[in-house]
Protein backbone atom coordinates (compact mmCIF):
# COMPACT_ATOMS: atom_id res chain seq x y z
CA UNK A 1 0.00 0.00 0.00
CA UNK A 2 1.44 3.29 -0.85
CA UNK A 3 0.18 6.07 1.76
CA UNK A 4 1.42 8.44 -0.95
CA UNK A 5 -1.29 7.67 -3.61
CA UNK A 6 -4.15 6.81 -1.18
CA UNK A 7 -4.09 10.80 0.24
CA UNK A 8 -3.98 12.12 -3.05
CA UNK A 9 -6.78 9.92 -4.37
CA UNK A 10 -8.54 10.91 -1.31
CA UNK A 11 -8.09 14.66 -1.50
CA UNK A 12 -9.64 14.56 -5.11
CA UNK A 13 -12.84 14.42 -6.57
CA UNK A 14 -13.85 12.00 -8.61
CA UNK A 15 -17.47 12.52 -9.74
CA UNK A 16 -19.28 9.80 -7.74
CA UNK A 17 -19.05 7.56 -4.32
CA UNK A 18 -18.93 4.67 -6.80
CA UNK A 19 -15.82 5.92 -8.79
CA UNK A 20 -13.92 7.21 -5.10
CA UNK A 21 -14.61 3.75 -3.66
CA UNK A 22 -12.87 2.28 -6.61
CA UNK A 23 -9.55 4.52 -6.95
CA UNK A 24 -9.28 4.09 -3.08
CA UNK A 25 -9.13 0.02 -3.45
CA UNK A 26 -6.93 0.59 -6.11
CA UNK A 27 -4.33 3.33 -4.35
CA UNK A 28 -4.25 0.64 -1.60
CA UNK A 29 -2.70 -2.04 -4.06
CA UNK A 30 -0.19 0.67 -5.98
CA UNK A 31 3.49 1.38 -4.99
CA UNK A 32 4.17 5.01 -4.35
CA UNK A 33 4.61 5.63 -8.14
CA UNK A 34 1.22 4.40 -8.86
CA UNK A 35 2.34 1.36 -10.29
CA UNK A 36 2.30 -2.46 -9.59
CA UNK A 37 -1.71 -2.81 -9.24
CA UNK A 38 -2.82 -6.17 -10.26
CA UNK A 39 -6.21 -7.09 -9.44
CA UNK A 40 -9.11 -8.46 -11.28
CA UNK A 41 -12.31 -6.71 -11.83
CA UNK A 42 -14.47 -9.51 -10.15
CA UNK A 43 -11.63 -9.22 -6.88
CA UNK A 44 -13.00 -5.29 -7.02
CA UNK A 45 -16.22 -6.02 -6.87
CA UNK A 46 -15.96 -8.56 -4.04
CA UNK A 47 -14.22 -5.97 -1.97
CA UNK A 48 -16.13 -3.13 -2.63
CA UNK A 49 -19.46 -4.30 -2.71
CA UNK A 50 -20.65 -2.46 -6.01
CA UNK A 51 -22.56 -3.96 -9.32
CA UNK A 52 -20.16 -5.82 -11.93
CA UNK A 53 -21.11 -3.32 -14.75
CA UNK A 54 -20.34 -0.48 -12.29
CA UNK A 55 -17.23 -1.52 -11.88
CA UNK A 56 -16.33 -2.36 -15.26
CA UNK A 57 -17.85 1.30 -16.58
CA UNK A 58 -15.71 2.58 -14.08
CA UNK A 59 -12.77 0.74 -15.13
CA UNK A 60 -13.24 1.34 -18.68
CA UNK A 61 -13.72 5.60 -17.89
CA UNK A 62 -10.77 5.91 -15.88
CA UNK A 63 -8.56 4.58 -18.98
CA UNK A 64 -10.53 6.52 -21.06
CA UNK A 65 -9.83 9.79 -19.10
CA UNK A 66 -6.11 8.88 -18.31
CA UNK A 67 -6.33 8.22 -14.46
CA UNK A 68 -5.22 4.22 -15.15
CA UNK A 69 -3.37 3.82 -17.79
CA UNK A 70 -2.34 -0.85 -18.41
CA UNK A 71 1.06 -1.39 -17.82
CA UNK A 72 0.67 -5.19 -18.51
CA UNK A 73 -0.75 -8.41 -17.79
CA UNK A 74 -0.14 -11.50 -15.05
CA UNK A 75 -1.34 -14.75 -15.61
CA UNK A 76 -3.44 -16.54 -13.71
CA UNK A 77 -5.68 -19.44 -12.88
CA UNK A 78 -8.40 -17.72 -15.28
CA UNK A 79 -5.73 -16.60 -17.89
CA UNK A 80 -4.49 -13.73 -17.03
CA UNK A 81 -5.19 -10.35 -14.51
CA UNK A 82 -4.25 -6.63 -16.14
CA UNK A 83 -1.45 -4.74 -14.46
CA UNK A 84 -2.96 -1.03 -14.20
CA UNK A 85 -0.79 2.00 -12.90
CA UNK A 86 -2.66 5.36 -11.51
CA UNK A 87 -1.30 8.38 -13.45
CA UNK A 88 -0.48 10.48 -10.24
CA UNK A 89 -0.26 13.52 -12.32
CA UNK A 90 -3.44 13.18 -13.64
CA UNK A 91 -5.14 12.96 -10.32
CA UNK A 92 -3.55 15.73 -9.09
CA UNK A 93 -4.80 17.84 -11.89
CA UNK A 94 -8.44 17.08 -10.34
CA UNK A 95 -10.88 19.61 -7.90
CA UNK A 96 -9.63 19.19 -5.06
CA UNK A 97 -12.04 18.12 -1.82
CA UNK A 98 -10.53 19.74 0.86
CA UNK A 99 -12.28 22.63 2.52
CA UNK A 100 -11.81 26.32 0.64
CA UNK A 101 -9.54 28.50 3.07
CA UNK A 102 -11.70 31.71 2.25
CA UNK A 103 -10.20 33.97 5.01
CA UNK A 104 -13.76 34.14 6.06
CA UNK A 105 -15.02 35.23 9.82
CA UNK A 106 -13.62 37.56 12.85
CA UNK A 107 -10.42 37.04 13.87
CA UNK A 108 -11.43 39.92 16.73
CA UNK A 109 -14.42 37.72 17.94
CA UNK A 110 -14.63 34.53 15.87
CA UNK A 111 -17.89 33.75 17.83
CA UNK A 112 -20.98 35.26 15.72
CA UNK A 113 -23.83 35.71 17.73
CA UNK A 114 -26.27 36.83 14.74
CA UNK A 115 -25.47 34.29 11.87
CA UNK A 116 -27.90 36.80 9.70
CA UNK A 117 -26.48 39.46 10.28
CA UNK A 118 -22.39 38.33 9.70
CA UNK A 119 -19.45 39.36 11.84
CA UNK A 120 -18.20 42.91 12.00
CA UNK A 121 -14.55 43.37 11.30
CA UNK A 122 -12.80 46.89 11.52
CA UNK A 123 -16.73 48.25 11.34
CA UNK A 124 -16.79 46.51 8.24
CA UNK A 125 -20.52 44.32 8.65
CA UNK A 126 -20.45 40.75 6.96
CA UNK A 127 -23.83 40.15 4.62
CA UNK A 128 -27.23 40.96 5.05
CA UNK A 129 -28.72 37.56 4.76
CA UNK A 130 -27.16 34.25 4.45
CA UNK A 131 -27.13 32.94 1.30
CA UNK A 132 -30.65 30.72 1.73
CA UNK A 133 -32.28 33.15 3.73
CA UNK A 134 -36.01 33.43 1.96
CA UNK A 135 -35.59 37.41 1.46
CA UNK A 136 -32.57 36.64 -0.99
CA UNK A 137 -32.68 37.59 -4.31
CA UNK A 138 -31.21 34.95 -6.20
CA UNK A 139 -30.06 36.11 -10.21
CA UNK A 140 -32.15 34.26 -12.26
CA UNK A 141 -30.56 31.82 -14.66
CA UNK A 142 -29.43 33.94 -18.22
CA UNK A 143 -31.88 32.87 -20.84
CA UNK A 144 -29.37 31.18 -23.19
CA UNK A 145 -28.83 28.87 -20.33
CA UNK A 146 -32.39 28.23 -19.46
CA UNK A 147 -33.61 27.85 -23.09
CA UNK A 148 -30.81 24.90 -22.96
CA UNK A 149 -31.59 23.51 -20.22
CA UNK A 150 -35.69 23.49 -21.63
CA UNK A 151 -34.56 21.80 -24.61
CA UNK A 152 -32.34 19.17 -22.96
CA UNK A 153 -35.24 18.11 -20.56
CA UNK A 154 -37.65 17.95 -23.36
CA UNK A 155 -35.33 15.49 -24.96
CA UNK A 156 -34.61 13.26 -21.73
CA UNK A 157 -38.16 13.53 -21.32
CA UNK A 158 -38.92 12.46 -24.96
CA UNK A 159 -36.67 9.12 -24.27
CA UNK A 160 -38.37 8.11 -20.99
CA UNK A 161 -41.70 8.39 -22.70
CA UNK A 162 -40.75 6.09 -25.71
CA UNK A 163 -39.90 2.88 -22.90
CA UNK A 164 -42.82 1.04 -22.54
CA UNK A 165 -45.56 1.73 -20.03
CA UNK A 166 -45.76 -0.83 -18.18
CA UNK A 167 -42.02 -1.63 -17.64
CA UNK A 168 -40.74 2.24 -16.58
CA UNK A 169 -40.15 2.32 -13.50
CA UNK A 170 -37.58 5.00 -11.57
CA UNK A 171 -38.45 8.17 -13.59
CA UNK A 172 -35.51 10.44 -12.09
CA UNK A 173 -33.01 7.71 -11.96
CA UNK A 174 -33.67 7.04 -15.45
CA UNK A 175 -33.22 10.63 -16.31
CA UNK A 176 -29.63 10.78 -14.40
CA UNK A 177 -28.76 7.97 -16.47
CA UNK A 178 -29.40 9.84 -19.99
CA UNK A 179 -27.99 12.61 -18.98
CA UNK A 180 -24.94 10.79 -17.62
CA UNK A 181 -24.97 8.94 -21.16
CA UNK A 182 -25.49 11.92 -23.05
CA UNK A 183 -22.25 13.77 -20.96
CA UNK A 184 -20.28 11.03 -22.28
CA UNK A 185 -21.15 12.00 -25.65
CA UNK A 186 -23.84 10.12 -26.51
CA UNK A 187 -26.51 11.76 -28.97
CA UNK A 188 -29.86 11.97 -27.51
CA UNK A 189 -31.66 10.79 -30.71
CA UNK A 190 -29.72 7.94 -31.07
CA UNK A 191 -30.68 7.44 -27.55
CA UNK A 192 -34.14 7.90 -28.59
CA UNK A 193 -33.76 5.04 -31.66
CA UNK A 194 -32.12 2.86 -29.14
CA UNK A 195 -35.55 3.08 -26.88
CA UNK A 196 -37.68 2.66 -29.53
CA UNK A 197 -35.55 -0.38 -31.06
CA UNK A 198 -35.98 -1.97 -27.85
CA UNK A 199 -39.76 -1.58 -27.36
CA UNK A 200 -40.38 -2.40 -30.68
CA UNK A 201 -38.15 -5.90 -29.68
CA UNK A 202 -39.56 -6.82 -26.82
CA UNK A 203 -43.33 -5.83 -27.20
CA UNK A 204 -45.45 -8.96 -26.47
CA UNK A 205 -42.69 -10.30 -23.93
CA UNK A 206 -44.13 -11.72 -20.93
CA UNK A 207 -43.50 -9.89 -17.22
CA UNK A 208 -40.68 -12.47 -17.18
CA UNK A 209 -38.76 -11.30 -19.97
CA UNK A 210 -38.86 -7.77 -19.85
CA UNK A 211 -36.58 -5.11 -18.89
CA UNK A 212 -37.72 -2.20 -16.26
CA UNK A 213 -36.62 0.82 -17.22
CA UNK A 214 -34.04 1.74 -14.21
CA UNK A 215 -32.25 -1.23 -14.57
CA UNK A 216 -31.88 -1.00 -18.73
CA UNK A 217 -30.60 2.32 -18.34
CA UNK A 218 -28.64 1.39 -15.20
CA UNK A 219 -27.00 -1.81 -17.21
CA UNK A 220 -26.21 0.18 -20.31
CA UNK A 221 -28.61 -1.86 -22.48
CA UNK A 222 -29.03 0.87 -24.95
CA UNK A 223 -24.81 0.13 -25.77
CA UNK A 224 -25.66 -2.94 -28.02
CA UNK A 225 -28.13 -1.38 -29.78
CA UNK A 226 -26.52 1.96 -30.58
CA UNK A 227 -23.07 -0.75 -31.49
CA UNK A 228 -25.80 -2.81 -34.13
CA UNK A 229 -26.85 1.00 -35.43
CA UNK A 230 -23.33 2.10 -35.82
CA UNK A 231 -22.53 -1.46 -38.11
CA UNK A 232 -25.37 -0.36 -40.05
CA UNK A 233 -24.93 2.57 -41.04
CA UNK A 234 -21.33 1.30 -42.22
CA UNK A 235 -22.73 -1.11 -44.11
CA UNK A 236 -25.00 1.29 -45.79
CA UNK A 237 -22.17 4.11 -46.28
CA UNK A 238 -20.13 0.77 -47.88
CA UNK A 239 -23.17 -0.23 -50.46
CA UNK A 240 -23.39 3.42 -51.59
CA UNK A 241 -19.68 3.90 -52.09
CA UNK A 242 -19.83 0.87 -54.08
CA UNK A 243 -22.73 1.86 -56.02
CA UNK A 244 -21.49 5.08 -56.67
CA UNK A 245 -17.96 4.00 -57.80
CA UNK A 246 -19.99 2.00 -60.44
CA UNK A 247 -21.80 4.57 -61.49
CA UNK A 248 -18.96 6.78 -61.37
CA UNK A 249 -17.19 4.10 -64.26
CA UNK A 250 -20.15 4.23 -66.13
CA UNK A 251 -20.39 7.98 -66.36
CA UNK A 252 -16.02 7.46 -67.32
CA UNK A 253 -16.58 5.18 -69.81
CA UNK A 254 -19.69 6.86 -71.62
CA UNK A 255 -21.69 3.28 -71.28
CA UNK A 256 -25.24 3.13 -72.43
CA UNK A 257 -26.30 2.60 -68.91
CA UNK A 258 -25.79 6.16 -67.73
CA UNK A 259 -29.48 6.71 -69.10
CA UNK A 260 -30.22 5.41 -65.70
CA UNK A 261 -28.44 7.76 -63.74
CA UNK A 262 -30.77 10.14 -61.81
CA UNK A 263 -30.51 13.88 -61.10
CA UNK A 264 -29.44 13.25 -57.32
CA UNK A 265 -27.26 10.91 -58.26
CA UNK A 266 -25.44 12.68 -60.23
CA UNK A 267 -25.27 15.29 -57.74
CA UNK A 268 -23.49 13.07 -55.20
CA UNK A 269 -21.00 11.73 -57.53
CA UNK A 270 -20.19 15.45 -58.22
CA UNK A 271 -19.99 16.13 -54.58
CA UNK A 272 -18.20 12.99 -53.56
CA UNK A 273 -15.33 14.21 -56.43
CA UNK A 274 -16.03 11.15 -58.57
CA UNK A 275 -16.60 12.67 -61.39
CA UNK A 276 -15.91 15.90 -63.53
CA UNK A 277 -18.34 17.93 -65.56
CA UNK A 278 -15.96 17.53 -68.65
CA UNK A 279 -17.08 13.55 -67.92
CA UNK A 280 -21.14 14.18 -67.14
CA UNK A 281 -20.85 16.42 -70.61
CA UNK A 282 -19.48 13.75 -72.56
CA UNK A 283 -21.70 11.12 -71.00
CA UNK A 284 -24.64 13.09 -71.65
CA UNK A 285 -25.75 13.55 -68.04
CA UNK A 286 -24.99 17.54 -67.77
CA UNK A 287 -27.62 20.02 -69.06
Amino acid sequence: MSWRVANECADRRFGSAARKQIIMFLADKASDDGSGIWCSKGTIQRHTELGESTVKRTITDFLREGILIETGRRPCKNGFTVIYRIVLDRVMALESSAEPDEGTGSTVDPVQRDPCRGARVDGVPGPGWTPNHPETIHKPPTRKRAEAAVVEDERFEKIWTAYPKDRQRGKATCLARIAEAVREGIDPDDLLRAVQAYATESAGFTRSKVCFSDNWFADRRWQSVLEAMAEERQARAALAAENHARLAAWVRNRSPMCKHITASQVTALVAAGLVTDGQLRAAGLAG
